[in-house]
C-alpha cells in the first residue's frame, strides 16, 4: 500500500513544489520510491496549470534536485486518498485545517518545519520567497532540507508500520 504525502503552500510555484522535490530525493535514496508518493498543491489556485517559479527551479537545479511541475489547487476530496498534508506555513495549516471534512483529516496536516529538530518551535513557517531575491529561495531550501530529513523518518516508520 502507498504512503501518501501533499506539500502545500500559497501558490503552488514556491515552496511546496521546492518541498516536493527534495522529499521525492530522499525517499528515492532511501529506497521507498516504491512505498511513497509525494506530490504538492496550492491552497489557492492562483498559478494552476503554470510550471514552478523560476528561481525555485534554478535553486532545486543548482544544488542537484529535478522538478517536473504544474502548480494546482488542493481540493478537499484529497484528504480521503491522502496520508499526510505537509504545511509549509501557520497560514495554510489553518486553511487546510478548515477544508478537512473529518477531524481525522484535519489530523492529517502538520507543518513541515515541526519535523526539524532544531527548529525554532516558535516559528515553524517556511517563508514565503516569492516577492524577494534568489537568497530567499536558498533559504527556503535550507530549511526544506532540514526538515526532510525527520519528515523521511517520521514516514518511513509509518510505511514500516504498515507492513508490520
Amino acid at each position: 500500500m502507498t504512503y501518501r504525502v501533499c506539500f502545500v503552500c500559497t501558490g503552488n510555484i514556491c515552496r511546496s513544489p521546492m518541498a516536493e522535490a527534495v522529499f521525492h530525493a530522499r525517499v528515492a535514496d532511501a529506497g521507498l520510491g516504491d512505498r511513497v508518493q509525494a506530490d504538492s498543491a496550492g491552497t489557492g489556485g492562483w498559478h494552476e496549470g503554470e510550471g514552478a517559479d523560476p528561481r525555485t527551479v534554478a535553486v532545486l537545479a543548482q544544488h542537484g534536485y529535478d522538478l517536473d511541475h504544474t502548480a494546482r489547487e488542493f481540493q478537499q476530496s484529497w484528504f480521503a486518498r491522502l496520508d499526510l498534508v505537509v504545511a509549509l506555513d501557520a497560514g495554510h495549516l489553518r486553511a487546510l485545517r478548515r477544508l478537512a471534512p473529518t477531524e481525522r483529516d484535519a489530523a492529517k496536516v502538520r507543518l513541515l518545519r515541526s519535523y526539524d529538530s532544531a527548529a525554532d518551535s516558535g516559528d515553524l513557517d517556511v517563508p514565503d520567497p516569492y516577492y524577494g531575491g534568489r537568497d530567499g529561495f536558498e533559504e527556503c531550501l535550507e530549511m526544506v532540507e532540514a526538515a526532510s530529513t525527520g519528515l523521511l523518518a517520521a514516514v518511513r516508520e509509518q510505511v514500516e508500520g504498515r507492513a508490520a
